[in-house]
């Protein structure tokens, strides 16, 4: 996947504006992706645990898009970030074996009728690499049951690895 893939996967969940994260974020390729969709006007939280990740993010953010600053954070634990517009989560859950916590996590980061997109393998079997995937119909089950609705498909893109990803847009409820 390129640059273009990234920004297609969210496109269709992301407002320009708006005060955003990015959890597990890595060196930050779907970061850049969203900073370019919110624009200028916009602010992009990069949270990882890693922190020469982050650094790497920073040397390569580009001018033009939104504000972005970086966190150094497990995502699975609590996180001082609240009233956010939206969340990205690209690759990133499929590390989390039990994924309620977290969703609760990021549930009471997002404000009311905020959006997490999800960007992931389509595939219930994983491997050393990718734990933990789920497809998109697995995904809205456990979206809607943790407190998500309207969960719906933005894109896909084929893949060489598991064979395809998705991204989707769940609305906090």
């Amino acid at each position: 996947m390129d640059h273009a893939d990234h920004v297609r996967l969210l496109r269709g969940g992301v407002t320009p504006g708006g005060r955003w994260a990015d959890l597990g974020a890595g060196t930050g390729a779907f970061t850049l992706a969203l900073a370019e969709l919110v624009g200028p006007e916009g602010e992009v939280i990069a949270v990882d645990r890693d922190r020469g990740a982050l650094r790497g993010l920073e040397r390569a953010l580009r001018p033009g898009g939104a504000t972005v600053r970086t966190v150094a954070a497990d995502f699975t634990k609590p996180i001082d970030l609240a009233s956010l517009d939206g969340v990205v989560m690209a690759n990133s859950l499929h590390f989390v074996r039990d994924k309620a916590p977290v969703l609760a996590l990021v549930h009471g980061m997002l404000k009311p009728s905020g959006r997490l997109l999800l960007v992931e393998y389509d595939a219930d079997r994983g491997n050393t690499w990718v734990p933990h995937p789920m497809s998109f119909e697995t995904w809205r089950a456990l979206a809607d049951a943790n407190g998500f609705s309207g969960t719906r498909k933005l894109a896909s893109v084929p893949s060489r690895f598991l064979g395809r990803i998705f991204s989707a847009e769940s609305v906090r409820e």
